[in-house]
């Protein structure tokens, strides 16, 4: 039943900056070589940096869907400035430039084709996701069907952009090796990723955008009921089980250093190995954001064994993550998830949505479901490109007690998942569509 792990494995980082240094000096040294006439115009030298990859990582893993093979992309990130200065001035002329002719211009990170245009032409959007946290990615094998939180974030963006949420290729990705999951978006494997993915400064500037925060969650941990261990403090001179190289990793570090408590943690090299580990007595707790472990207390062999301690360590704001450099793109996905929030916020959802877009008096609503205005068209979308999503997939609150309410086994309370004018602690709100 239960496999060894290897604790030893580390995630290595490379980070090709030297690389890209020897890069700019090899197109200034051959920019010499051409005022020189050494080398000829025609055969240019290509310089290709491979990507760094990320190693912060969140918690969850896929296992049963196999996952996309991610391959660097080698265009990611990659800013050149090629000036080749001639030894001579040059004669005045009027001859265009060819390709192969030096423009002395910079190269820009703006993509040459939109993701959304890219989604459409294709009809169908690229979404990764988990594969094997239930409530949020799960591919079940028995129906062959993707469930979950964020899987019907991917269809939302589905319905928005071409106006069938299950035109959705899901892409399982995990948390192992050199970042898979954040490669995938780099080299275009995916067009976005909602897969519990915490938004941090260092994946903001690494390359990566971050839409609205989708789920409000936050780190604790799993003990057994007979454990005594009640608190934070509980915890000290506990073995803890954590995946290597994520945010719950440092976060457990970064609390337990300021508080002086004392803790040997039990690493492994990815989160789906965390849970058998924690089963099998590897560990006298396992830490991750407290979504992840309300699931994954459903796999364990005796599920009522195990108790989610109340106390938390961190807030993990979880959302859509994609390219950055694509302002279409990045306005898409953020007022499609506004979409559903609003509609909450508005009390309007799937089972009144398509009598409301008849006609009501409120203008707001009527504004949301593109009766009124040309939002949508401003976007690159259809107009009802609300109306679309809250038909087909429905509004936050549809989505989230479908996957993680009270009919569910996780039956998570909302807290501050909720919009702000539905009860005490609800934190969500969408900017006005006006």
């Amino acid at each position: 039943m239960f496999q060894s792990h290897d604790k030893s494995t580390r995630i290595t980082t490379y980070r090709p900056r030297q690389a890209v240094l020897v890069g700019i000096i090899t197109l200034v040294v051959s920019g010499a070589l051409l005022g020189c006439n050494l080398l000829p115009a025609s055969d240019p030298i290509i310089v290709i940096a491979s990507p760094t990859p990320d190693t912060t990582d969140t918690t969850g893993a896929a296992a049963e869907q196999p996952t996309a093979t991610i391959e660097p992309d080698a265009d990611t990130n990659t800013d050149t400035n090629t000036d080749v200065t001639p030894e001579a001035e040059p004669e005045p002329t009027t001859e265009t430039a060819t390709p192969d002719q030096d423009t002395n211009t910079v190269a820009t990170e703006q993509p040459s084709e939109s993701v959304l245009q890219r989604v459409q032409d294709r009809g169908q959007l690229l979404c990764g996701t988990n594969a094997d946290l239930p409530g949020f990615g799960f591919y079940d094998n028995v129906r062959g069907e993707w469930q979950g939180f964020d899987v019907d974030f991917c269809r939302v963006v589905a319905a928005a952009v071409l106006g069938d949420a299950t035109a959705v290729e899901f892409v399982g990705l995990t948390t192992s090796g050199a970042n898979e999951r954040f490669e995938a978006i780099r080299n275009g494997t995916v067009d976005v990723m909602f897969r519990n993915t915490t938004w941090t400064i260092g994946r903001d500037v690494d390359g990566l955008a971050f839409g609205p925060t989708t789920f409000h969650d936050g780190q604790t941990f799993m003990v057994r009921n007979d454990s005594g261990i009640e608190t934070i403090d509980d915890l000290a001179g506990s073995t803890i089980c954590v995946a290597e190289g994520t945010t719950s990793e440092l976060n457990l570090n970064d609390v337990f250093t300021a508080r002086g408590l004392d803790f040997t943690p039990q690493l492994y090299p990815d989160a789906s190995l965390l849970y058998p580990a924690y089963d099998e007595g590897e560990c006298d707790a396992v830490t991750s954001d407290s979504s992840q472990l309300a699931s994954k207390r459903e796999t364990l062999s005796s599920p009522d064994d195990h108790v989610v301690i109340v106390d938390r360590i961190s807030r993990e704001p979880l959302g859509p993550v994609f390219i950055e450099n694509d302002q279409q793109w990045l306005d898409v996905v953020t007022w499609a998830v506004f979409a559903t929030i609003y509609a909450e916020e508005l009390e309007v959802d799937q089972s009144n949505v398509a009598q409301l877009a008849q006609g009501d008096d409120d203008p707001r609503v009527q504004r949301l479901l593109g009766v009124e205005g040309e939002f949508g068209a401003e976007l690159g979308l259809e107009n009802d490109f609300a109306l679309q999503i809250i038909i087909q997939v429905g509004n936050y609150g549809d989505i989230y007690n479908r996957n993680l309410g009270p009919d569910t086994p996780f039956e998570l309370e909302r807290g501050p998942n909720k919009a702000w004018n539905l009860g005490a602690g609800g934190v969500l709100a969408s900017p006005p569509f006006r």
